[in-house]
């Protein structure tokens, strides 16, 4: 399923999300632009690698280098391909422009930073062996849709629908279908396990715990008596 436009019209200018998506696409224009053997250096400096992060003991947590502790953020901004980032960023535009008008603009960059970096201590826990650097926004985004089905339940969602070699483009409801999105992952996720799972170039996890933890941000960080489920 992907989505196209939703139904709800958000009350301000959502200049965060404008900008999350352009500094997006932005870092993907500059990696494009390297060569191929620098590309690979820019993924594992600024990929997170599981294994990396996992290595570190208690005892040297403070001082352990913060380059490595910043790829939890950097790595968010990083995509593979052209459809990568493409996927990501349409999620984004469909459903950051109202969690952000309902959590408001600083609230909700510190948001999805925070998810985000959820997301991929999610996935560490479920690959903790994983040398191949996680890059993209897929849990950062996960968190966006997490927030959004609690925010905005009887909202409506066009979205096209691929049926076989045919599309069909409907109206879903949001909470159906972000729910379905969600339960897709977490199936995916459950029996991804087994011999070479650290090795998946999809991280089901980071989309998983991204949801999880937007639901649950979106919970503590929403204004006041905000209950109005649009």
């Amino acid at each position: 399923m992907i989505p196209l436009k939703d139904s709800v019209r958000s009350k301000t200018i959502p200049f965060i999300n404008y900008m999350l998506i352009l500094i997006n696409i932005f870092v993907f224009y500059k990696e494009i632009t390297l060569p191929p053997n620098q590309l690979d250096v820019f993924i594992h400096q600024f990929g997170l690698i599981p294994q990396n992060i996992v290595s570190v003991s208690w005892r040297s947590v403070l001082n352990a280098d913060l380059k490595l502790y910043a790829t939890l953020f950097t790595s968010i901004f990083i995509h593979g391909n052209l459809l990568h980032i493409a996927g990501n960023m349409l999620y984004l535009w469909v459903f950051g422009d109202n969690v952000e008008d309902r959590l408001g603009h600083l609230k909700y960059l510190f948001f999805y930073l925070l998810v985000g970096v959820a997301g991929n201590l999610t996935h560490i826990y479920f690959n903790t062996n994983s040398q191949i650097p996680t890059i993209g926004a897929s849990g950062a985004v996960a968190g966006v849709m997490g927030a959004y089905f609690l925010a905005f339940p009887k909202a409506k969602v066009l979205t096209l629908i691929p049926v076989f070699f045919f599309f069909t483009i409907t109206q879903i409801k949001a909470m159906f279908f972000l729910f379905l999105w969600f339960l897709l992952q977490l199936i995916n996720g459950l029996t991804s396990f087994g011999p070479g799972h650290e090795t998946q170039m999809v991280a089901w996890w980071a989309h998983t715990g991204g949801f999880a933890a937007g639901a649950l941000g979106y919970l503590i960080l929403r204004k006041r008596n905000d209950i109005r489920g649009t």
